[in-house]
């Protein structure tokens, strides 16, 4: 098993030539644009790992191969990685193998000048590495048309963002919000940000209840901030009791309920639960809570186990600890709701902003008054 770099005017072109030196089962380690040393190259250089057969040979009638300079192979060995290093990029890897797979399977005929074209491929690359969805960076790129107008890739993944940072479901009486989601995911952090800004600040009457009697405390943290703010607070011990406390509060301005974070071998213990925040009359405003750091893959598996819900928006804590918001969006998209609120620090309630179109784009995109990606084509 060897490292090695392949250089071309494309990364499916590089791709393309590494397997058929190293074979079809060889994995993608990296891709980046070339270093000014190496691009009389190529533009694009692959890491890829493999087997490989360097006396395999080749057929003199097909000329020296692409990516390839007076019949010598664009290609140089990478010296080996340490063994713990590799081991900490083994996800890494079936993620690039993955969108690879994905983006060369939908270069069909309709779509091809979309894998080869080098500023769509530099725009695929820009929001793959963000972490978007891969299907839905083809979604947006392929919509495109080069040459890229300024803007272009920035107005066409708009067009995917949704959201509402309003508390409560439109038309209700009364703004009852929940918050489920993940064991630290920050609920109650943000449900008392939500209190303070939405609630006291508009000089709203506030209601805390809770269902948290799962967590070591989680109660007495809660009374602790209510009695600070001067807030009524119920600790319920079945989803019995929290139906009747809705109905009891049912004239307070805005009703804040905080409920545990199962894991999920727990959600069986959560139906009664579910039940009662989807039946309640006039409706449960309920947001998802899930940390912007975590993993795209872990967000897909939370946001399944924790469907049962119903969940109407999506607001994301933790934006301090990840530098990559493209599964943000993802989730929104996949989910069909739109997210509401982005929490950060825990200051409160300062840490806590209403979600929009340009902070979201912003967040994957890098806003247009710095340094944001372009994607113009450098000559090799």
């Amino acid at each position: 098993m060897k490292l090695k770099s392949f250089f071309a005017n494309s990364i499916e072109e590089a791709i393309r030539l590494a397997r058929h030196e190293l074979g079809p089962d060889a994995m993608l380690v990296n891709s980046m644009r070339a270093g000014v040393e190496a691009r009389h190259l190529g533009f694009y250089e692959v890491v890829v790992c493999g087997e490989g057969n360097d006396t395999a040979p080749k057929d003199p009638a097909r000329g020296p191969e692409p990516g390839t300079e007076r019949g010598r192979t664009s290609s140089r060995v990478v010296p080996p990685l340490p063994a713990d290093k590799l081991s900490q990029d083994i996800s890494e890897l079936k993620q690039r193998m993955e969108k690879l797979a994905l983006t060369l399977a939908r270069s069909g005929p309709g779509t091809a000048s979309v894998a080869f074209d080098s500023e769509r491929s530099l725009a695929f690359t820009a929001l793959t590495d963000a972490e978007l969805d891969t299907d839905l960076a083809y979604e947006v790129v392929g919509k495109l048309t080069s040459p890229l107008p300024e803007g272009a890739v920035r107005a066409a993944l708009s067009k995917l963002v949704r959201v509402d940072a309003e508390l409560g479901l439109r038309g209700a009486p009364s703004r009852v919000v929940a918050m489920v989601g993940p064991p630290g995911a920050g609920k109650t952090s943000a449900l008392v940000k939500l209190a303070v800004q939405y609630g006291l600040s508009a000089h709203r009457r506030v209601q805390f209840l809770t269902t948290d009697t799962y967590r070591i405390a989680a109660a007495e943290e809660l009374r602790s901030y209510a009695a600070i703010l001067g807030i009524g607070c119920q600790v319920l011990e079945t989803a019995g009791a929290l139906a009747e406390a809705l109905d009891e509060f049912r004239q307070k301005d805005l009703i804040l309920v905080d409920t545990p974070g199962l894991c999920r071998s727990e959600m069986e213990a959560s139906a009664d639960l579910a039940r009662v925040l989807a039946a309640h009359s006039p409706g449960v405003d309920t947001h998802l809570v899930l940390p912007a750091s975590m993993r795209g893959a872990d967000l897909r598996r939370v946001a399944e186990q924790y469907s049962i819900f119903q969940p109407t928006k999506l607001l994301f804590t933790r934006l301090d600890e990840t530098a990559t918001f493209g599964p943000i969006l993802s989730r929104s998209v996949r989910m069909g709701i739109p997210v509401s609120f982005f929490s950060q620090g825990q200051r409160i309630p300062e840490d806590l902003e209403p979600a929009s179109q340009e902070s979201i784009l912003n967040l994957i995109l890098g806003s247009p008054a710095e340094a944001q990606p372009k994607f113009e084509v450098v000559a090799a």
